[in-house]
């Protein structure tokens, strides 16, 4: 434990993925989205993807009592169950290729879906039909997929629930749980085929701090008549996060 601590303590810009982590946490409390939108596009410039998806679900799992208790009385769990049962089976297609696809290409993918989930929210598209179960299930399927290659376990179901017409409320706890979810199995299933190891883990622990914190800050601050501000800030908290992690830049 000693040395996998030390290994952790000795990450190359732990201060930075810190602060990037108390910024994606400020922005889930608020917003209810955006941590791996945050972090992921960052955490590339220090750490291999696996460890940066190791860490991005050992913080999601070690923080979820924060924000699951208030979201559970508001979510539609049948939903998500059904979003989130299709995310668990189709993960370790992701899995797969987090370890065989080149590091950069991955981030390339990490920055090319960052930015195309930025997109398609600034441009406020609608959706206004009613998604059927296949519908639910293929959503979650792709949520699964991209989570477990990218740690960006997110955007697909970000896009599906904010095009559609579902309150503010219920989308932010359906959001909410399903993430939580979700991490908890990415880790578990990441575990079980050896791809996590014990610095990783350490240091999952190590930045949930700082994640916590933040997000409790958002919890806070959050009121539900300023939804459009917190989306608006989380929005521009993003994008520097994406241009900053540019693979670019080395």
């Amino acid at each position: 434990m000693a040395e996998a601590l030390g290994a952790a303590l000795a990450v190359p810009g732990l201060h930075w993925l810190a602060l990037t982590m108390l910024a994606a946490g400020a922005v889930r409390g608020g917003a209810g989205f955006g941590t791996a939108l945050v972090f992921m596009p960052v955490a590339g410039l220090f750490l291999p993807p696996a460890e940066a998806v190791t860490v991005m679900a050992v913080a999601g799992v070690l923080s979820a009592g924060l924000l699951v208790p208030r979201a559970l009385p508001l979510a539609d769990r049948r939903e998500v169950m059904v979003l989130a049962g299709a995310a668990v089976i189709a993960a370790p297609v992701g899995l797969w290729a987090l370890t065989r696809v080149d590091p950069v290409v991955l981030r390339w993918v990490v920055a090319g879906a960052a930015a195309l989930t930025l997109v398609v929210l600034v441009a406020g598209w609608r959706y206004p039909g009613r998604v059927g179960p296949a519908g639910l299930a293929g959503v979650g399927a792709s949520a699964g997929v991209l989570g477990g290659m990218t740690g960006l376990t997110g955007p697909p179901v970000i896009l599906f629930y904010l095009a559609g017409p579902g309150a503010a409320a219920v989308v932010r706890a359906n959001t909410i749980l399903f993430l939580a979810v979700l991490d908890g199995a990415l880790l578990g299933q990441m575990l079980g085929a050896g791809i996590v190891d014990a610095p990783g883990l350490v240091l999952g622990g190590l930045l949930a701090l700082p994640y916590a914190c933040g997000m409790a800050v958002g919890v806070r601050l959050f009121r539900p008549g300023a939804e459009a501000v917190y989306r608006r800030v989380a929005l521009l908290v993003i994008s520097g996060a994406i241009l900053a992690g540019l693979p670019s830049w080395g």
